[in-house]
C-alpha cells in the first residue's frame, strides 16, 4: 500500500492532566502516515486523485488545538478518527504525538505516543 507522510507538523495546545501544563500550553509535534492507494495519481497526475496534503494538516490543527484531552494517547485516537473523516480513500493511520515539554523526573528525555489504526469498518 502506497503512503503519505506529513512529519513534524507543531502546534501549540493545552493537553495535560497536571494544571499548570494545561493553563500554560505547551508545543505538540505530530508525524503522520495516511496509507492509500496511490496509484491512481501517480498514472494521471490529477489533483482529484490523491488526498490534500494541506487539508490533512488543517483537520490535524482543528483536533489538537480544537479540544482538551488529559491524555495524548486520547489525543492520537482523536487525530486517527478525524484522518478517517477527512477522505475516505485512507485505509491506515499512524499517528505519533511528541510532547518535548513532559515532566519528567530525570534531566532529559522525550515523551511520544504512536498508534496505528486501520480505517474501521462500516456497520
Amino acid at each position: 500500500m502506497d503512503a503519505i507522510h506529513l512529519n513534524g507538523l507543531v502546534f501549540h495546545a493545552y493537553h495535560s492532566v497536571h494544571d499548570e501544563e494545561a493553563r500554560l500550553g505547551q508545543r505538540f509535534h505530530v508525524d503522520l502516515t495516511c496509507w492509500l492507494d496511490l496509484g491512481p495519481a501517480s498514472h494521471s497526475d490529477r489533483y482529484s486523485d490523491t488526498v490534500c496534503y494541506a487539508s490533512l494538516a488543517k483537520r490535524v490543527e482543528e483536533v489538537v488545538t480544537g479540544t482538551r484531552y488529559h491524555l495524548i494517547e486520547r489525543l492520537a485516537g482523536a487525530v486517527a478518527d478525524a484522518l478517517f473523516d477527512t477522505d475516505s480513500r485512507i485505509q491506515k493511520v499512524r499517528v505519533r504525538i511528541h510532547k518535548p515539554g513532559a515532566p519528567l523526573p530525570i534531566a532529559s528525555g522525550q515523551v511520544s505516543v504512536e498508534i496505528l489504526r486501520n480505517k474501521p469498518a462500516i456497520t
